[in-house]
């Protein structure tokens, strides 16, 4: 049966047998654990919206020809694109965390095209099968995650010239059915929290580099796959039994370490497999529909904006004319982001398989504006919240009949105010600038889908210099030839 609610897609994670690795100990069943339960929830809440507000969050899909969510959904008009940004912005602002599916959704987009350019050139079968693929994935409403990212060992040599060829992910065998593949995919977003994930390479590839081309489709449950959960800030405080010092108790975001042990893929499932010079397009298809999702980043930052106005609230200084243009500084920046995303999408082109892709320029550029703008909120979320952000007692000492009385004597804002509800946003404030979502907000906004340096460069491929050089001097009257420009 397909998933269709929140609950649904919890229950559908269950009883999988993942090998997964948290904090040194294996993890019997992910769901339960109290760690990771938070990113499951985020997840869930995607389910949750789609039934709450379908026209965001679901589309009608040519493929399997009933209406799908979202994320599953293979962009079939500029409007489309468009509300792929809508529907992040409101479940940023929901989950006030990453909600793990825009890889998965960019992936998608991306290789439909990618596919369809190698058929057309080599002659193979792949984007039909990919499109098979998709359409199952939203027969059956499951989650996708993609997998792009490898360990990359030595960074200034290529795959083939690596001391250890697994640093990226390979093909060790071709079979007549399939074929064998074995590596690494790091940082990899709500990939416990899926069904099926993507595994895409991560950079242009040479001739030499073949054996690493590879896109395929792999159950997340395969027996031959290892997960190693990654640490974030603050993270053990979910083990502690509190809910205050948490901040934001119900969502969190999830990274972890996929291990390929020679993992068989079935042909069905093979998107590429050696085609080496589609490598750099679909690295640069992707990155630019994933750089422009990061107007995700401006519902946290709603987040933020409220949880600073609050404090201040709390505070008693919000007639305070620094405070206000501090606030003003903080949704000016936030709106920057969304409208260079938004612009992307809106300036949507047709591919020549038909599925529409945002504008390079624009999606790059947002994604370097949120390489920096997240830090200067949440550096001025910090000023308004005040030292007692990061020297908060904690739920312990609130709980204790002897430090208890105290703390809510010495720690009250102005009158009306529960010293409880000054705690709760303070912690929210310290969860998303410096605690466990901050890995979402800030870590991931500097280093998810490329570095900084990753747009400087496609922004200097894009700027045409030339051309704007050409409109300067026709309005200056330059004329090159007339002699006039030897110099002595």
């Amino acid at each position: 049966m397909p998933i269709r609610t929140a609950d649904e897609y919890i229950e559908s994670l269950r009883g999988r047998n993942l090998r997964v690795y948290l904090m040194g100990e294996r993890v019997d069943e992910p769901v339960d654990h109290p760690v990771i339960r938070p990113s499951i929830n985020a997840v869930a809440d995607t389910y949750r919206l789609a039934e709450e507000e379908p026209d965001l969050a679901s589309a009608p899909s040519s493929l399997s020809g009933r209406r799908v969510n979202r994320f599953l959904h293979v962009t079939e008009s500029v409007d489309d694109v468009v509300m792929q940004n809508r529907m992040q912005r409101r479940l940023g602002q929901r989950t006030g965390t990453c909600f793990q599916r825009c890889v998965g959704m960019d992936a998608i987009n991306s290789l439909y095209s990618v596919t369809y350019d190698i058929d057309q050139a080599k002659g193979t079968e792949y984007h039909s099968r990919f499109k098979a693929f998709v359409a199952r994935m939203q027969e059956e409403n499951f989650v996708i995650g993609g997998a792009m990212t490898d360990p990359k060992g030595d960074r200034g040599k290529p795959p083939s010239g690596q001391d250890d060829p697994d640093l990226f992910m390979r093909v060790v065998e071709r079979r007549p059915d399939g074929v064998v593949i074995r590596g690494a995919k790091m940082h990899q977003t709500g990939c416990l929290n899926s069904h099926w994930l993507l595994v895409m390479p991560t950079m242009r590839l040479l001739e030499a580099d073949r054996d690493w081309a590879i896109a395929a489709a792999v159950p997340v449950d395969h027996g031959n796959i290892t997960y190693i959960y990654g640490r974030q800030s603050c993270d053990a405080r979910a083990l502690e039994g509190g809910e205050v010092d948490l901040g934001n108790a119900q969502f969190g975001g999830q990274e972890a370490m996929i291990v390929f042990d020679d993992v068989f893929v079935p042909n069905e499932y093979v998107f590429m497999n050696g085609e080496f010079e589609f490598a750099a397009p679909l690295v640069e298809r992707f990155t630019s529909y994933h750089r422009r999702s990061y107007v995700c980043k401006t519902g946290l930052g709603d987040v933020i904006i409220g949880a600073a106005a609050t404090i201040a609230d709390y505070n008693g200084v919000t007639k305070a004319s620094h405070i206000r243009d501090k606030l003003v500084e903080m949704a000016h920046l936030n709106e920057t982001i969304y409208g260079n995303g938004i612009a992307a999408s809106h300036e949507s082109k047709p591919t020549s398989a038909g599925n529409y892709q945002c504008d390079d320029m624009l999606a790059n550029v947002c994604k370097h504006n949120v390489t920096r703008f997240p830090y200067e909120i949440s550096r001025l979320a910090q000023d308004l919240a005040g030292g007692l952000m990061v020297t908060l007692p904690s739920d312990k000492d609130f709980d204790s009949p002897e430090t208890g009385p105290i703390l809510r004597k010495y720690l009250t804002g102005r009158p009306g105010v529960s010293v409880d509800n000054r705690r709760r946003v303070l912690r929210l404030i310290e969860n998303m600038t410096m605690g466990r979502n901050a890995v979402g907000y800030l870590t991931e906004s500097m280093h998810g889908a490329g570095s900084p340096q990753a747009q400087r460069i496609q922004i200097a491929r894009m700027m045409d210099l030339p051309s704007k050089q050409a409109l300067a001097k026709k309005l200056a009257g330059v004329d090159e030839d007339d002699g006039d420009g030897e110099q002595a």
